[in-house]
């Protein structure tokens, strides 16, 4: 069963079932096969199936032809490597599918075995290539993302408690606005201090803790988002959200298209400006009133899903509580910091069981016994 299960996987699509019988005894042997008898069923099987490795589909059939059915593939399951059969009377649309890109190859009917068998067996290795690329990107990529954090979380522990806080509270507002690809808005948000690894140790004290900067330290702080767009402009897929970084301080009433500003940076904008005008221990939407005296600066959509997020917030009760009545839900509302004044644990962290042990066990160390807190969220 297991040896089944890795070969790879294969789904025939004809309307035709003496065509599929007759595919499906070719290909058996090395590899699991699956067939339908439409476009329609053809979807259904991918959808109930993993890791389809490759399609081979008829190009005449009733309601979708071959053509649009794998189309239907490509946007849905792009690393499926697909192939048309065509009769030569359909020659010069399975040309034009090959040419638009939609195609890995097309074969004309009837097709000899070993002609269709060389083929299937390029089509598996193109599918394996594929799979092992992506794989290694995603990797790397992650990789080089976890690194980049860990840098911040080590140089600047302030900043990277920040970048917490804020990529929580960007997610939530790029789900509200129905926001694509939330992964790169996600990392935009965890990186967006990155830029202040640069900074002289006395200017990110300042920065970070909400004190006065002079004219000197206000310029390099302005130059926080070039910098950090240009440490991740060489990363691959990093491109996008090197954008969002560059453009995350931009305010709109100072552009001429504020369109042109990517929704992430928008986001990134109304988010960073929240946390900073929302000091420890004060109700969330504290800072809220100030953005709204400000609002030519936003994306109007941006910062009214960051209030319906605020009047939520508003609704959990907050509370000053000993160290031990710390528990699990428990969102911080104000830092949590050592004898020397390092920071351990930033607020807006979500309290887990793990870090409730990491409390006690540093209790005799630490500055306070009490912290404001709000409530675990309640199901309602």
């Amino acid at each position: 069963m297991q040896r089944a299960r890795n070969k790879p996987r294969v789904l025939l699509v004809d309307d035709e079932p003496n065509i599929t019988d007759s595919l499906r005894r070719h290909l058996r042997r090395e590899y699991a096969v699956f067939t339908a008898s439409s476009g329609k069923a053809g979807l259904e099987v991918m959808a109930e199936q993993d890791d389809i490795a490759v399609v081979v589909s008829d190009m005449r059939m009733p309601e979708m032809d071959g053509a649009r059915f794998l189309s239907e593939v490509r946007q849905r399951y792009p690393d499926t490597v697909r192939i048309l059969l065509t009769g030569f009377a359909d020659l010069e649309s399975a040309i034009a599918a090959v040419n638009h890109g939609q195609l890995f190859r097309f074969l004309t009917k009837p097709c000899p075995q070993q002609q269709f068998l060389e083929l299937m067996a390029a089509a598996a290795r193109q599918y394996e290539l594929q799979t092992a690329e992506r794989v290694l990107l995603e990797q790397t990529l992650k990789g080089s993302i976890k690194a980049l954090s860990d840098v911040l979380a080590l140089a600047i522990p302030d900043a990277f408690g920040r970048a917490t806080r804020v990529k929580e509270r960007a997610l939530q507002i790029g789900e509200a606005l129905g926001m694509e690809d939330l992964w790169q808005l996600e990392v935009a948000a965890l990186l967006s201090q990155i830029g202040a690894v640069v900074l002289p140790p006395e200017t990110a004290d300042r920065l970070y803790s909400g004190r006065a900067l002079g004219a000197p330290e206000q310029e390099m702080v302005a130059r926080l988002p070039k910098v950090g767009s240009e440490l991740l402009a060489n990363i691959p897929r990093m491109t996008e959200v090197a954008e969002v970084i560059a453009h995350q301080d931009t305010r709109l009433d100072r552009v001429q298209r504020p369109e042109r500003v990517p929704l992430g940076a928008r986001i990134l904008k109304v988010v960073l400006d929240y946390d900073t005008l929302s000091p420890q221990g004060k109700a969330p939407s504290d800072g809220l009133e100030v953005m709204r005296a400000r609002k030519s600066w936003y994306d109007g959509d941006v910062l009214g899903a960051l209030a319906e997020l605020c009047g939520g917030d508003a609704g959990r009760p907050m509370r000053e509580v000993e160290l031990y009545e710390i528990a699990p839900g428990m969102v911080l509302a104000e830092d949590i910091r050592g004898p020397s004044g390092m920071l351990l644990v930033a607020r807006g962290y979500e309290v887990t069981s793990g870090l409730v042990e990491r409390l006690r066990n540093l209790e005799s160390s630490l500055r306070s016994k009490k912290y404001v807190v709000f409530d675990a969220a309640r199901d309602t």
